[in-house]
């Protein structure tokens, strides 16, 4: 009988891959086109994964295709998160100093308030301002993949998660810009500007190239602040997966405290920490993770209505924008004020 099982197996194990190979080579193949486009022009990969993939939303009507892009929309996306973690050391963290941490978690947490406070007035639902706001105060398109992957599921997920990144994605290439002369007009030092570009600016990349575009000393502590702002992700998810589960239906069967992926996403910092990855490990996983995540995006933006995204109007735009402002105005105020 066990002999007899394995073959049956094996050809289950080969149906579900031959399922899932068509839609996972689509947003594969939409990745490497969106990597080869921002390798030759300098724009953002997510933004060029998500427009491809938006443009070829009519090919999801094709049932060939369903399978293997919810495959690469959700767990290839959880794992390319989790890889992340390979980027963060606590040592990294520690390094900026108690005063900086508070700064940077407390801009977070205002950025996500403000979220969900401007989703209200604009009469959208809760889970696009926990998303918007996240994305804003996280780490951008990364972070509006992580939380749109915890959020309870529903008809507009993908749609939303889709805007969230364009809007994000364009306000962090602007912000890669006008911030660093905002820093230089408040006559912040390098550090204080470091600080500044590294708190507010949303995706890593951005931060990275706003940061040492005005000196070294700048760039590195930009990044570091953009890294701890990356860890922020586990409490964040951590906090929408408890309020969700409250409010989940007492079915008996309750999600995971934490998810999966942000368990893995723990395990890599602490590993990463204690110095016994090599380097050269870390790099390659740091490619895979980039891959994951830009393959996700496309994925999403082949599921997502063009109609609809647009439907969504110059209130649903409100939402990013402002948690952008409200983030930039509570960073400033609070270096002005009190100093880092």
């Amino acid at each position: 009988m066990t002999v007899q099982m394995w073959p049956l197996a094996g050809r289950g194990r080969l149906r579900t891959l031959c399922a899932l190979t068509p839609g996972l080579v689509l947003p594969l193949t939409v990745a490497a086109a969106a990597f080869f486009a921002a390798g030759a022009t300098g724009a953002p990969v997510m933004l060029f994964a998500l427009v491809i993939g938006i443009a070829l939303s009519t090919v999801s009507e094709d049932a060939r295709f369903h399978a293997g892009l919810s495959f690469a929309s959700r767990p290839v996306l959880q794992f390319g998160v989790a890889l992340l973690g390979l980027n963060i050391s606590v040592a990294q963290v520690a390094s900026l100093g108690g005063q900086t941490l508070l700064l940077v978690a407390a801009g977070t947490a205002v950025s996500i308030a403000s979220g969900l406070a401007l989703s209200r007035c604009s009469g959208l639902p809760r889970a696009f301002g926990v998303l918007a706001g996240g994305a804003t105060g996280i780490c951008g398109a990364s972070a509006a993949l992580a939380i749109s992957s915890t959020l309870p599921p529903s008809p507009h997920r993908d749609r939303d998660t889709a805007f969230v990144i364009v809007a994000v994605t364009t306000l962090s290439t602007i912000a890669m810009v006008a911030y660093p002369l905002i820093a230089h007009l408040l006559g912040f030092n390098d550090r204080q500007t470091g600080i500044f570009l590294g708190a507010t600016i949303h995706d890593v990349a951005q931060v990275v190239g706003a940061g040492y575009a005005v000196s070294n000393e700048a760039g590195e502590t930009a990044t570091i602040v953009k890294l701890f702002r990356v860890a922020l992700l586990l409490p964040t998810v951590l906090s929408i997966t408890l309020l969700t589960r409250s409010r989940a239906p007492t079915d008996g069967k309750l999600p995971w405290l934490l998810p999966p992926f942000a368990i893995a996403f723990a395990v890599l910092v602490i590993i990463n920490s204690a110095g016994i990855i090599p380097a050269g490990l870390r790099n390659a996983g740091s490619l895979v993770s980039s891959w994951c995540l830009a393959t996700a995006v496309a994925a999403i933006g082949i599921r997502t209505s063009i109609a609809a995204t647009l439907r969504m109007g110059w209130s649903a735009l409100v939402v990013p924008v402002g948690a952008t402002l409200a983030l930039m105005a509570f960073v400033i105020a609070v270096e002005i004020i009190v100093g880092t």
